[in-house]
């Protein structure tokens, strides 16, 4: 009697496959080629790890491609660490990759020469496109640490050549997570202010992985992109970085960085130092000259001050009289005698005027008064109105009852008509 086969569905033997390989290659490190680099918009990227014999298919996971530091690519010969699963979905197996780095070349170093090439090839380390710094500049913009020796050493270059210069510090972190970041938004904010004639942007020394946040594509941008020069100052002078063939001018080292931005400054500074002992020399000796010509003359002088003494004093005191004649300050007392004179003339005139028509007025007023016919009421007349202001000429104006105002020279009268008389029946004056 035969024994009882086992039959496994698909589903069981796949799982108890999963089991095994999974307990077996939990994590392990694969060396290989990579083919068929296939990179989604999920951020997922899948390839294949090869070699003589075999193949491998491998995933990266987005979480796990941002940390790269270089960019995969087919054709390069890299360690993969992992674990192994199953795809029971399509009963095959793979390689998760958690961690990648090229075989030889280091990650860094890799990840530098392919952003040097890229950013070659786009013309950004190109000499017709970099700037000269300028000659005599007023404001100094800095990007780096405020804790960092640089910085010290540049305030230190700069304050000891031009103490009066303005400088701007943006602090920035420049190494470590995040500080790439830092560093271009400081480079924006200083271009931001409008007024900054030149910036630097650099640290100290140290190794690859201190110094990496100056590789970093999104540093090289901002260098370039920046409206004013920029030197870039970083580490030590063997170390070279992606902003240095960036930035307009590379300096050596951040001590470097502050003699470049004043050198200009300095050099015309020592060559106008030297310009003026070169003319207090030359001043100088035709003086000490004149001097001793001077003195030979006095001697000469001294032997012949008879006669010439009188004669040359006659002459200065002629030529004196004429300068005081031809002084200016003699005609400014002339002019201002004559205008004296001028002033009281036309004061006295003004006066003479005034009085004539004072009594010019005086006469006009009297004739009004006395054809005013208000005068008359002094002689005893009087002035009868109406109320409404009307004059009264004729008994025909006004009837019996009627009120009536007669105004006296002195005071006025309210008066009501009693009866009126025609012109036959006036009494006889």
């Amino acid at each position: 009697m035969s024994a009882e086969r086992t039959v496994l569905t698909v589903s069981e033997l796949t799982s108890q496959l999963r089991a095994v390989v999974e307990e077996r290659f939990p994590a392990v490190w694969v060396e290989g080629e990579i083919s068929n680099f296939r990179l989604y918009g999920s951020g997922h990227a899948y390839f294949t790890l090869k070699d003589e014999g075999a193949q491998l298919r491998a995933v990266l996971f987005r979480n796990r491609a941002r940390r790269l530091r270089f960019e995969p690519g087919d054709g390069q010969h890299v360690l993969a660490f992992g674990s192994l699963e199953i795809y029971a979905q399509r009963g095959e197996y793979q390689f998760v990759v958690e961690l990648l780095e090229p075989r030889g070349l280091g990650a860094l170093q890799l990840a530098f020469e392919q952003l040097k090439a890229r950013l070659g090839a786009e013309g950004l380390f190109d000499a017709a496109r970099k700037r000269q710094l300028p000659r005599f500049p007023r404001k100094i913009g800095i990007v780096t640490s405020p804790s960092g020796a640089a910085l010290r050493d540049m305030l230190r270059i700069i304050g000891r050549r031009f103490a009066g210069l303005h400088i701007v510090i943006t602090p920035a972190r420049v190494q470590g997570e995040g500080a790439a970041e830092e560093i271009a938004q400081g480079l924006a904010d200083l271009n931001a202010l409008g007024d900054v004639d030149v910036i630097i942007v650099g640290r100290g020394g140290g190794s690859l992985e201190d110094l990496w946040a100056f590789n970093e594509e999104i540093v090289a941008r901002a260098i370039a992109a920046s409206k004013v020069p920029v030197i870039s100052a970083v580490g030590h002078e063997v170390d070279f970085t992606i902003a240095d063939f960036v930035a307009d001018v590379r300096a050596a080292t951040p001590s470097n960085a502050g003699d470049l931005v004043v050198s200009e400054k300095q050099a015309i500074a020592a060559a106008l130092l030297a310009l003026g002992e070169r003319l207090q020399r030359a001043v100088a000796r035709p003086l000490r000259d004149l001097e001793r010509r001077v003195d030979d003359a006095g001697i000469r002088l001294r032997l012949a001050a008879g006669t010439a003494h009188r004669r040359a004093a006659h002459r200065v005191e002629l030529l004196a009289a004429r300068l005081r004649a031809a002084s200016p300050f003699v005609r400014l007392a002339d002019g201002r005698h004559r205008l004296e004179g001028l002033q009281a003339r036309i004061h006295g005139e003004i006066a003479r005027r005034l009085v004539a028509c004072r009594h010019q007025l005086a006469g006009a007023v009297g004739r009004l008064d006395s054809l005013s016919p208000l005068a008359v009421l002094g002689r005893g007349y009087s002035l009868t109105r109406t109320p409404e202001g009307g004059i009264v000429r004729s008994a025909r104006q006004v009837r019996a009852g009627d009120a009536l105002s007669v105004l006296l020279h002195e005071g006025s009268l309210d008066c009501r008509v009693e009866r009126t008389k025609e012109r036959d029946e006036r009494p006889q004056v």
